[in-house]
C-alpha cells in the first residue's frame, strides 16, 4: 500500500542535513499494541519508468511475505526528510546509504536496525558526456559545473566530494557546484548541458542502453572521469527508536531473508546497493564513525550531532 507523502516534510532544503540535527521532536509515539499494525517506510522516489518493476513496490511485498503485517510506503522529497520522518515517529522504518544513516544515528534518536558494509569497490564515479573537453579530474577549473545528487546523498555527493578533494578540488572555490534534486535529475541536465558532470552512484552507468528512466543514455554516450574510494557501510535500514517490540524482532527476522539473491531482479537497484555483503543486526555507532572524516571534507559535522 502506498501512502501519500508527507506534506510538511517537502520544505527540508539544502542545509537540512545540518539543521534537522538542533530539532528534536518533543513527543515520542507509544509502541503499537495491535499485532495488525502495519509497518510504515519511508523511501525517496527511485525513478519513474511504467514499464519498470518498482524496486520499492517489491520490497514492501516482500517484506509483507515474511513478516505477515501490510507495509505502507510513504513517500517523502529526499533523504534528511526520511531521517525527519524517522525521528518524529512517523513512519517506522527507512532504507538509507552510509552517510545519512550516520547523520541519523548521531543523533541518538534513530536507530540502526540492519546495516550492510561495504566491498572494497568504488561508490561514485564522475560522468561527462562522450564529447566533453574533460578527459580527467585534472580538466576541471572554477567554471566547470558539477552536479550533485542530494546534499545528504552518499554516491551522489559526500563519496565525489571527497573524490574530487583527494584530487586537490575544494567546492565552490576549483569547481561550481549545484544540487539538482537526485541522480535522474543530474543525468537530464548533464543530458541538456545545463552541467559540465554529474557525479552519482557507479550503479547507474550501468543502466545504460537498458531503457531505465533513471539513466537516459544509451552505452558510450557518457564515460567517466573519475572514481571515488569505497564506503565503510553501503546501505541500511533505519528505524524509529519507538517502533514497537515486535515489529522490530519480525523485521530484524525477515530482512536477511529479503534481501538474498532469490530476490535481485524483484528488488533491482535496492540489492544493488548491498554490494553482495552480508548484513549485520543492530550494529554499533562504532561501524559509522569512518563517515564522520569524510563528512567533513564536505563542511558537514556530524561528529557532535544530538
Amino acid at each position: 500500500m502506498r501512502a501519500r507523502a508527507l506534506p510538511a516534510l517537502a520544505l527540508l532544503g539544502v542545509g537540512a542535513a545540518v539543521v534537522l540535527a538542533g530539532c528534536s521532536s518533543s513527543t515520542a509515539a507509544e509502541p503499537a499494541t495491535d499485532p495488525d499494525a502495519p509497518i510504515t517506510f519511508a523511501t525517496t522516489p527511485l525513478g519513474d519508468d511504467p514499464t519498470a518493476e518498482n524496486p520499492i513496490e517489491a520490497f514492501a511485498g516482500l517484506v509483507e511475505a515474511e513478516t505477515g503485517r501490510a507495509v505502507e510506503i510513504v513517500d517523502v522529497p529526499d533523504y534528511t526528510a526520511v531521517v525527519e520522518a524517522l525521528r518524529n515517529h512517523h513512519v517506522d522504518i527507512g532504507f538509507m546509504s552510509g552517510f545519512p544513516s550516520a547523520l541519523a544515528v548521531n543523533t541518538g534518536e534513530v536507530d540502526s536496525l540492519v546495516a550492510w558494509p561495504g566491498n572494497d569497490e568504488p561508490v561514485s564515479t564522475c560522468l561527462v558526456l562522450d564529447g566533453s573537453p574533460l578527459r580527467t579530474l585534472e580538466d576541471i577549473t572554477p567554471e566547470t559545473v558539477v552536479a550533485f545528487a542530494d546534499p545528504a546523498s552518499s554516491s551522489g555527493y559526500f563519496m565525489p566530494v571527497a573524490m574530487l578533494h583527494e584530487a586537490g578540488l575544494e567546492k565552490d572555490a576549483d569547481y561550481t557546484a549545484t544540487f539538482s534534486g537526485g541522480h535522474d535529475m543530474s543525468f537530464v541536465a548533464l543530458k541538456e548541458g545545463q552541467v559540465d558532470v554529474a557525479c552519482t552512484s557507479t550503479i547507474m552507468p550501468t543502466m545504460a542502453g537498458t531503457g531505465n528512466g533513471m539513466f537516459p543514455f544509451e552505452v558510450g554516450e557518457t564515460r567517466s572521469i573519475g572514481e571515488s574510494a569505497s564506503m565503510p557501510v553501503a546501505v541500511t535500514v533505519l528505524a524509529d527508536q519507538d517502533i514497537a517490540a515486535d515489529k522490530r524482532e519480525l523485521l530484524l527476522e525477515a530482512l536477511p531473508n529479503v534481501f538474498t539473491e532469490d530476490n535481485a531482479e524483484a528488488l533491482g537497484a535496492m540489492m544493488e546497493a548491498m554490494q553482495g555483503t552480508e548484513p549485520v543486526l543492530e550494529p554499533g555507532d562504532e561501524i559509522f564513525q569512518p563517515f564522520v572524516d569524510i563528512a567533513a571534507i564536505a563542511d558537514v559535522d556530524i561528529s557532535d550531532l544530538g
